[in-house]
């Protein structure tokens, strides 16, 4: 069989180191984010809570810290996600549709299921409007738990998960613009469209100088913040015009070196950032958490939902065309990264903030948490079998 007709190749050299260095940035990333969430938590529910909150809804300029970290500092992690994206799409494993179909089969299918079943338990006295929080798959900290307990599993699998994942954001950023924008301010919006247009046409004029970009970026942000459009949403857009073909003369394009420079600043601290301040939630009803059918619908959305409909996505490619999987994995080691899918923390907590307020909004939270460590458990003890299963000469 021809290798063009396997599902989850191994990628070439090129593309293999570059994916070594990421995966290593985002592990690193992911543990520090894992210990800002761990000081939030205990923070908020520690004798010192009310100067935690007092510092969320500090006021800096314009926005509070706590919209500083969700509106600002998420805004560059999205902008490194839009990097990311345009990268597998014009050089990466979403070039060619072939091989686009099945990372892109796996997202959708991931996305759909969770969101059917947490609309299903909300289905009678629940609240069906947090139906997108288990949809997002948080790539930094699935990566850090394939980098701990996968040192030895195939390059092919580390790279179907990070494919899924840009998919993932890419799906997920469609839905916070479409179904979270309640009104536009079409003055703000052209403002940001000028502004997105400038940034093209520098970048075609090979323009290089951040004294350019950075003010135009900022001014880009603002006016999507402005205009009724989740500010993110600026982020990633900015990140998909940037240039990613490399000319002769040059070592790396832009966009290879914009998320060389800015992947760190967003993995080491904006993530830990927004996570300091977003996952500080009082944990307190007990018993009702069991019962409550927000928090219900996110556990098994993230738990149950990801994993069978990545998975789903990826067997059903196979099962209705000529692919089959690479021989250097197998549909157990599939089923160890659809679990890691479940990890949803980052984007699930901003799509929390935005879908609900007060008590409902900390038990969305606080099911995203729960959901993200059992999803995190689960792919420990598959992943860890099979990365000995790999080992072994």
């Amino acid at each position: 069989m021809p290798l063009d007709d396997r599902l989850f190749h191994e990628p070439d050299q090129r593309e293999a180191s570059f994916l070594g260095d990421l995966f290593r940035r985002e592990a690193v990333g992911g543990g520090i984010a894992l210990v800002a969430a761990v000081v939030g938590i205990v923070w908020a529910n520690s004798a010192w809570a009310s100067s935690y909150f007092e510092l969320r809804h500090l006021q800096v300029g314009p926005l509070d810290v706590e919209h500083w970290a969700a509106d600002g500092a998420l805004t560059l992690f999205f902008f490194v996600a839009g990097l990311e994206l345009k990268r597998e799409l014009v050089i990466g494993s979403l070039r060619r549709p072939a091989d686009a179909a099945v990372p892109v089969a796996a997202a959708v299918c991931g996305v759909a299921v969770p969101a059917l079943l947490y609309l299903a338990i909300n289905a009678n006295g629940g609240n069906p409007e947090g139906w997108a929080v288990p949809a997002a798959t948080d790539i930094a900290f699935a990566l850090a738990v394939l980098a701990v307990v996968g040192s030895n599993l195939p390059t092919a699998l580390r790279a179907f998960l990070l494919t899924l994942a840009v998919v993932d954001d890419l799906i997920v950023i469609v839905i916070i613009a479409v179904f979270f924008t309640d009104s536009l301010d079409f003055l703000w919006l052209a403002v940001a469209l000028a502004s997105m247009a400038a940034w093209t046409l520098l970048q075609r004029a090979r323009v290089s100088t951040p004294l350019v970009y950075v003010p135009l970026a900022v001014l880009a942000w603002w006016a999507v913040h402005e205009c009724g459009v989740h500010a993110t949403i600026a982020g990633v857009a900015l990140g998909l015009l940037t240039r990613v073909q490399h000319d002769p003369d040059e070592e790396t394009s832009p966009a290879e070196h914009l998320e060389h420079v800015l992947s760190p600043v967003s993995s080491a601290l904006a993530v830990p950032f927004f996570a300091l301040m977003s996952a500080g939630v009082v944990l307190e009803g007990g018993a009702e958490l069991v019962s409550d059918p927000i928090v219900v619908g996110v556990v098994v959305g993230l738990v149950v939902g990801k994993p069978v409909g990545v998975f789903a996505g990826g067997w059903l490619v196979a099962r209705f065309t000529r692919a089959e999987l690479d021989t250097s994995i197998s549909w157990r080691d599939v089923v160890g990264v659809s679990l890691l899918a479940g990890i949803g923390f980052t984007v699930s907590l901003l799509v929390s903030d935005l879908s609900f307020t007060g008590v409902e909004r900390d038990a969305a939270k606080t099911a995203v948490l729960i959901g993200s460590v059992v999803s995190a458990v689960f792919g420990v003890v598959a992943l860890g079998h099979r990365d000995r299963f790999h080992s072994t000469p």
